[in-house]
């Protein structure tokens, strides 16, 4: 292991406190602090958590230096901070979502450095823009869309959106808040040679996450069967067909224990994690597995409109990180939704007015 003490800003989240636990119980010599500001309902459940686990919580905002700056000696920080809704300032102020985002990891880069620290970012596959993804040729079969790419479509093939994609259009204030870190992190490695990586993620679920319309989709999808509260299919006429790739939370804490035992990518490389088109799923084909799952089916509506963020399809190529690292995601979309449900009942009476 390469590092002996670890900040994880964003640490009482749904990534920060399962990676927090996820690296103590690997690497139990290493000191883990997780820093949050708790704004985030449910965020607070995760607080005995750690501390059960042996991770020291510290309540803080990355939006304030003076609350990094009280932080305990660290030689890396791993930023989960963020406002993760794509839909945030999309119809107000996106004031919030800049300063949660931009403003969070440039306090995060500049403690780092005056710490001589190292630096892993956590991105986000939105950095890439919405009309060129929506643009990709596709087929529509019974379940779900597929893309129907040509060889020599630059950055996308069946297997999905490599680091390669062109990356200019628009992306909502989110992704553009990421991708405008991403840059930031170059940046400081180009002029003060600190060690960064970044790994732009795709959908992320599991146990813990504290699921919202805007962001949380599978977490949603099943609270809402096992609550039996109502659904919509938004978007794209209405059918559920739209599709998304599917990262089980360990399986990205798996990744980035491997990652923290090499010096290799830790020169600002970028790259692309998801669960690829083996862990990929419609909401349709979601609904299905959800009533096996909760042996339970619920009223499922229509809201043909759609957004100018959504999108039809995505699907992570990790090609290049499963070469670099051996790595590859090894839990499915059917494992998710049965994580998810089993923590679910085994504390229903604190998740049902969050989740419900």
């Amino acid at each position: 292991m390469r590092f002996g003490s670890i900040l994880i800003t964003g640490g009482a989240g749904f990534v920060g406190a399962n990676l927090s636990l996820y690296l103590k119980e690997r690497f139990p010599g290493v000191r883990v602090t997780a820093l949050d500001n708790l704004s985030r309902r449910g965020s607070e459940l995760n607080v005995p958590r750690l501390r059960d686990g042996e991770v020291d919580f510290l309540h803080g905002d990355v939006r304030c230096p003076e609350d990094l700056n009280r932080c305990p000696d660290f030689d890396l920080l791993i930023d989960c901070s963020a406002e993760p809704s794509v839909q945030a300032g999309a119809n107000s102020s996106p004031r919030f979502v800049l300063n949660a985002n931009l403003l969070g990891t440039i306090n995060c880069l500049e403690e780092t450095r005056e710490r001589n620290a190292a630096f892993l970012f956590l991105s986000t596959s939105r950095v890439y823009p919405i009309a060129r993804l929506n643009d990709l040729p596709f087929a529509e079969t019974d379940s779900r869309f597929e893309w129907q790419i040509e060889n020599g479509t630059r950055g996308a093939s069946s297997a999905g959106v490599s680091e390669d994609f062109p990356l200019k259009g628009a992306r909502s204030f989110y992704g553009a808040s990421k991708l405008s870190g991403e840059l930031l992190v170059a940046e400081y490695v180009h002029n003060y040679g600190m060690e960064c990586l970044i790994n732009r993620c795709g959908v992320l679920a599991g146990p813990w996450q504290m699921g919202k319309v805007d962001q949380g989709v599978i977490t949603l999808w099943v609270a809402r069967h096992q609550f039996n509260r109502p659904l919509n299919y938004r978007g794209f006429d209405g059918h559920g067909k739209q599709v998304r790739d599917v990262l089980h939370v360990l399986d990205l804490c798996d990744l980035i224990g491997q990652q923290l035992e090499t010096d290799i990518g830790w020169n600002g490389s970028v790259f692309n994690v998801g669960g690829g088109v083996d862990v990929s799923t419609s909401l349709c084909e979601l609904t299905d597995i959800c009533q096996e799952v909760t042996t339970s089916k619920i009223d499922i509506g229509t809201v043909p409109e759609t957004s100018d963020l959504d999108l039809r399809i995505y699907l992570t190529d990790s090609s290049r990180v499963q070469q670099t690292y051996g790595w590859k995601p090894e839990r499915s979309v059917q494992n998710i939704v049965e994580d998810i449900h089993g923590w679910i009942l085994n504390n229903q009476s604190q998740l049902e007015t969050i989740l419900a």
